[in-house]
């Protein structure tokens, strides 16, 4: 069932919480109302992914035990129905841990026992970044439609086409791409691209970007075996290769 009354920025949004605690699912979709969001929730994980079909929430909040038991399970499950953003709750308190989820697609980690605040602030930190119409896009590009060669990203839409193929990407997976796409054969640090997907979070260790760009590959392979467009750049970080026409006119300038 929903709840709460949108207001705001929080208008049309929907919250899935996932949590066998009945004192999380309490506490934290009231803190989730008070923002004004719409918040579905549900004590076991079969009913709440049975739901996403015929209901699919604009970002899911699960928690897990640990990302090594139930969280890749249910995680798998989830990206069969969406790609929208995903935050793991968890007693985890590990480093393996946290990168581990991170490796398997999640968008945030956050430890048992938690700030409610905190956790608001983070939903809305990843629903900026999933719905770009109520914010620009960290890096300013103001175009909804962005084309590199073969690739094509519509960002009204969220939707992402390699040769003609929808290749299906996280919120966070789609604005690092976007960066990299929007300015071809320029290198982006790990820094500035923790600086788009995590706000002011200094707790963030650079290796998630690598995880992140590690499985936007892996789904464009997945499309294409000769995919490698995405390029690693040695003790920097990452860029978008320019094409060959890009190329061709860059010389042609220079002439």
């Amino acid at each position: 069932m929903l709840y709460g009354k949108p207001r705001g920025n929080a208008a049309m949004h929907t919250i899935t919480l996932v949590d066998a605690d009945s004192n999380v699912l309490s506490s934290v979709s009231t803190a989730l109302k008070a923002e004004g969001y719409r918040v579905a929730t549900y004590s076991d994980r079969a009913s709440a992914l049975d739901d996403f079909q015929n209901a699919p929430p604009d970002l899911a909040i699960f928690g897990i035990k640990s990302p090594r038991t139930k969280g890749e399970e249910t995680l798998r499950l989830f990206r069969e129905k969406s790609d929208l953003p995903v935050i793991f709750l968890t007693s985890a308190d590990t480093v393996i841990d946290e990168v581990l989820a991170f490796q398997m697609g999640v968008d945030d980690f956050i430890r048992k026992p938690f700030s409610e605040r905190l956790l608001v602030e983070r939903v809305k930190a990843l629903l900026r970044r999933a719905w770009p119409k109520e914010r620009m896009l960290p890096h300013r590009i103001t175009s909804d439609l962005l084309e590199r060669g073969a690739l094509c990203m519509d960002v009204e839409r969220h939707i992402c086409t390699w040769k003609g193929k929808r290749v299906n990407l996280t919120a966070t997976e789609f604005i690092l791409l976007h960066a990299l796409a929007s300015r071809p054969g320029v290198a982006k640090g790990r820094d500035a691209l923790m600086n788009l997907v995590y706000d002011d979070r200094t707790n963030v260790d650079e290796r998630n970007i690598d995880s992140h760009i590690k499985r936007l590959r892996k789904k464009f392979l997945a499309r294409d075996f000769g995919f490698d467009m995405v390029e690693s750049l040695y003790g920097i970080g990452y860029c978008f290769k320019e094409s060959t026409s890009e190329l061709h006119l860059t010389g042609a300038n220079k002439n």
